[in-house]
């Protein structure tokens, strides 16, 4: 991106339960210059909210329609049941669908969870949302089955949870509409929830890659190397000032032998 283009926010949906903290602050430490901004949106309306183009990308609940839709899944969720704190399931550690037999359970018309048949006892209606079930579960009027990320979110003093073995799962995907090519900042932020690091060959390089600094040959005369060496041969083949050359300490001037001869007695003449 160049410095003459003016960033548009990247718009993220998500699906409540879901918790994108962590990749939101990984975004904005590698792209502050692009605002990111979140939405929260019901699981019901969530795909019309990104096939209409009001969001870049969302967490979604699988399954997702891949006729215009492309999905990563990214994680697979625990399913538990909430209830009072004094009823009889809060005694166990875990519990099948056939402990809930004689248990009314309520089917939120949001619920997330792909159920080839409902556990318990049939409920007389269907409450609008999770977060309406929840209520009547604190009424004391039957329990409900949920994503354990939704009994956090409406998490109450008076309620707790435990894992149905059993029950089906809720798997979370990151979705976004069909293009091609996929639009920057959202390759920007699949690079993300991948775990791609920041000089990814995929997406923008924050860095661009420094070349190898090239090392330097020695230079010559320093001492160090052929042209040292040299040097020191050339020096070593001078005679010191006043000390003689010649390999006989007797020679004097460093004359040869013979000449050390001459030096000696003169001859008498005939």
């Amino acid at each position: 991106m160049t410095g003459s283009e003016v960033p548009h926010a990247f718009r993220l949906a998500y699906v409540p339960g879901v918790t994108p903290a962590k990749w939101v602050r990984i975004w904005n430490e590698r792209l502050p210059d692009v605002p990111l901004t979140l939405a929260q949106v019901a699981p019901t309306e969530v795909f019309g909210v990104l096939r209409a183009g009001d969001a870049d990308a969302g967490f979604v609940r699988l399954p997702v329609d891949r006729t215009d839709l492309s999905a990563i899944p990214l994680y697979t969720e625990t399913t538990v049941v909430v209830v009072p704190k004094d009823h009889l399931v809060a005694a166990a550690e875990e519990v099948t669908t056939e402990d809930l037999a004689d248990e009314v359970v309520w089917h939120p018309l949001d619920d997330t969870l792909d159920w080839e048949k409902l556990p318990g006892q049939p409920a007389i209606e269907r409450p609008a949302t999770t977060a309406d079930a929840i209520e009547l579960v604190a009424a004391g009027v039957g329990v409900l089955v949920v994503p354990q990320s939704l009994a956090r979110l409406h998490h109450r003093r008076d309620l707790t949870y435990r894992p149905v073995s059993d029950a089906p799962t809720s798997r979370v995907a990151l979705s976004w509409p069909q293009e091609e090519p996929t639009p920057e900042l959202v390759e920007e932020f699949i690079g993300i929830v991948r775990g791609r690091t920041v000089n990814s060959t995929r997406g923008r390089q924050q860095t661009p890659p420094q070349p190898k600094a090239k090392r330097k040959p020695p230079e010559k005369g320093t001492g160090t190397g052929k042209g040292g060496g040299a040097r020191r041969g050339a020096g070593a083949g001078k005679p010191a000032s006043g000390k003689s050359s010649g390999k006989n300490p007797r020679g004097g001037s460093g004359g040869a032998k013979g000449g050390g001869a001459k030096g000696g007695k003169p001859r008498r003449r005939p």
